[in-house]
């Protein structure tokens, strides 16, 4: 989800409303071992859903997940400790064969760059035809 916070633009990784809860639940993606400043991220992004989607006198207050590569539970417990927001921090691991099954990071890589000079082509191929 893009925000626009006075000309600046920030993104929220996955946004989803639990339609039980009546809440959204903002998860934030790292693929690096938890740091602190990733709490402050997630509570800015927490933050900003409850400022701009959330209706409170309809809305549960949003939910903040932060899904790391790795963690320190005592670096967490630390991070975490002044917060007020509701936030977690959890670690992702994949079974080899689920890992094994996934493309490595320059194909990614190369298919993004592959579709943004696709995109790049077909504006250029509008713009020369409007001419």
């Amino acid at each position: 989800m893009h925000v626009d916070v006075d000309g600046d633009d920030f993104f929220v990784d996955l946004l989803f409303f639990h339609i039980e809860q009546l809440r959204y639940v903002a998860i934030e993606l790292k693929t690096t071992k938890f740091d602190p400043r990733d709490a402050g991220q997630l509570g800015f992004y927490v933050a900003l859903v409850d400022d701009k989607l959330r209706i409170p006198s309809k809305h549960e207050p949003t939910v903040g997940i932060l899904l790391v590569a790795g963690k320190n539970d005592a670096v967490v417990r630390y991070a975490l400790a002044s917060t007020t927001q509701p936030v977690a921090v959890s670690r992702y691991e994949l079974a080899e064969d689920a890992q094994a099954a996934l493309p490595d990071e320059a194909t990614i890589a190369r298919a993004f760059t592959d579709e943004l000079a696709r995109e790049t082509d077909v504006e250029d191929d509008s713009a020369g035809s409007q001419r």
